[in-house]
């Protein structure tokens, strides 16, 4: 499957929740956001049919995400679903880290293979005044589990001048001291993200390398890949920098987005896409729903516009919790 761009879309980033069990100062207000009734949210059994028919349309990785998606009642069984579905290759989700170590076990066995563990910070206290909750050491401990486990593990970190900025150096350390990559994302402008200034990934890279020496690029991992990453010596893992300000890489973006109200969200900073929702409840046949998907995806935008500093007419002004990341 291909879009109008003739990139190959492959990958499927599903949304299966939009409640948080924190609130992350640069995703979601302090009060919250007003969430979707039941009804509104695709369940299981829907998300299943449209990733079944996704693979059969060439998708072969797949990420949970939410809100957090370890709030969402039997998403161990649906990982395990998914995961019998003979194209399926990779099996992924992006967390908080608060609800991971209870669940590892079964995780592992549904399918689970990586993890990516978001953590803005190495202090207790940041942390709390970052998310609203003690929770670093149930973090630490799921990264623990997760390692302990042979799921692969990836640590995202958020820089933000108002938040977490003295913070940088003792992240980055964590892969010093485990097998893990710790990745530098820069702050998209959406929602609450707007109101807080990111910092670059080349004074994050000037920075670790003041203290930790010069770094070497890894080799070039697949095209695809959205991180750049960087050895330093001594460290067992690597640094990587996720820099859709500074550097897009939309030409070779190879992925769509189900939202949890079942919109197959073509780009993150367009509202546009295929409601799938209806035709899964009008009873469409699987034909049907793949037609629309495969015209829906021939019109995915060439890239992002968010550092042109303007609002585009289509640009989604939800939370990000709202869209799924």
């Amino acid at each position: 499957m291909k879009d109008g761009f003739g990139r190959e879309i492959n990958y499927l980033r599903i949304s299966v929740t939009d409640k948080c069990n924190l609130r992350c100062q640069y995703c979601m207000p302090s009060q919250g956001v007003d969430y979707m009734p039941h009804e509104a949210v695709l369940t299981l059994e829907e998300i299943y049919r449209v990733v079944r028919i996704m693979e059969s349309l060439g998708v072969r990785k797949l990420r949970f995400t939410g809100g957090e998606p370890l709030v969402r009642k039997n998403l161990v069984k649906l990982i395990g679903d998914v995961n019998g579905l003979a194209g399926i290759r990779d099996i992924a989700m992006t967390t908080n880290g608060v609800l991971l170590k209870a669940k590892i076990d079964a995780l592992k066995d549904a399918g689970l293979k990586r993890v990516n563990i978001s953590l803005d910070t190495h202090d207790k206290k940041v942390f709390e005044r970052i998310t609203g909750y003690d929770g670093l050491n149930c973090v630490l401990e799921s990264i623990d589990a997760a390692l302990e486990r042979e799921i692969q593990v990836k640590l995202n970190c958020v820089p933000c001048r108002e938040l977490n900025a003295s913070e940088i150096e003792t992240l980055a350390a964590l892969a010093q001291e485990k097998d893990v990559d710790v990745r530098f994302i820069e702050l998209m402008p959406i929602g609450c993200g707007k109101e807080f200034h990111g910092i670059s990934s080349e004074e994050i890279l000037e920075r670790l390398e003041r203290r930790y020496g010069i770094a070497k690029r890894a080799p070039d991992a697949k095209k695809s890949e959205t991180a750049q990453y960087y050895l330093f010596e001594g460290f067992r893992g690597r640094v990587g920098f996720i820099s859709p300000m500074s550097h897009k890489f939309c030409s070779a973006c190879n992925r769509v987005r189900l939202t949890v109200e079942g919109r197959l969200k073509l780009c993150l900073h367009y509202d546009n896409g295929v409601e799938l929702k209806p035709l899964l409840r009008e009873g469409r046949s699987d034909d049907e729903i793949r037609k629309c998907i495969v015209e829906a995806v021939k019109q995915k935008p060439r890239a992002h516009a968010f550092s042109e500093n303007q609002i585009e007419e289509k640009e989604d002004q939800r939370k990000m919790v709202q869209i799924g990341g």
